[in-house]
């Protein structure tokens, strides 16, 4: 195990003999190891949310503006100005993605080094699926739990009061996507430009 584990073995054993039965232990003890696991990753995202915000606010910015030019320069037959604002739309469109994955991707690491501490001490468990000659090991019982405690918290995540602050921060930037023209709107100009020439 790695000098930080064993640091903090003493505290994560403590979460599996909690009522002295083993069986009970091990399930209890994973969820709540699952739960602070999840609530670790999702405080990451939201302090790399918050610490890249500038840089977000000028990707969707360009994302709005770009997809903007581009649907007006459709709007006018203006091909060149809209081949030109549809590349750069692309691009930031582009960022936003990856920079959206990247985000994702720091809530993911609190789940491995969970499971880094459950193989050192539940790597030999194993639980028969009835009926299927098949086991499941620690791994499929933490992301069982994983998922149980990911579905909790999504119910309570916004009543708290940091949570609830990084949502208003979110409906800020819904609130910009809907300013973003659509091509859509080019229909009802074009029926309206042929009504009045008509």
């Amino acid at each position: 195990m790695h000098e930080l584990l064993l640091a903090i073995d003493p505290f994560l054993i403590a979460l599996y003999r909690m009522s002295g039965y083993a069986l009970l232990d091990f399930f209890v003890g994973t969820f709540i190891l699952a739960s602070i696991a999840l609530v670790i990753g999702e405080f990451t995202i939201s302090v790399l949310f918050l610490i890249n915000r500038k840089h977000i606010d000028k990707i969707t910015g360009d994302v709005v503006r770009y997809q903007n030019l581009s649907v007006d320069a459709l709007t006018a037959g203006d091909k060149e100005s809209y081949s030109s604002a549809n590349k750069l739309a692309n691009e930031a469109f582009g960022k936003s993605f990856f920079m959206q994955i990247a985000l994702s991707a720091g809530s993911l690491w609190p789940i491995f080094f969970a499971l880094s501490w459950m193989q050192g001490r539940f790597a030999q468990i194993e639980f028969p699926l009835m009926f299927t000659g098949m086991s499941v090991g620690y791994i499929g019982v933490f992301l069982l739990m994983y998922a149980t405690a990911y579905l909790i918290f999504k119910r309570i995540k916004y009543k708290l009061p940091y949570f609830r602050r990084i949502k208003n921060i979110l409906d800020m930037y819904d609130q910009r996507s809907r300013e973003m023209k659509d091509f859509s709107d080019i229909v009802p100009q074009r029926k309206q430009t042929s009504a009045s020439g008509s």
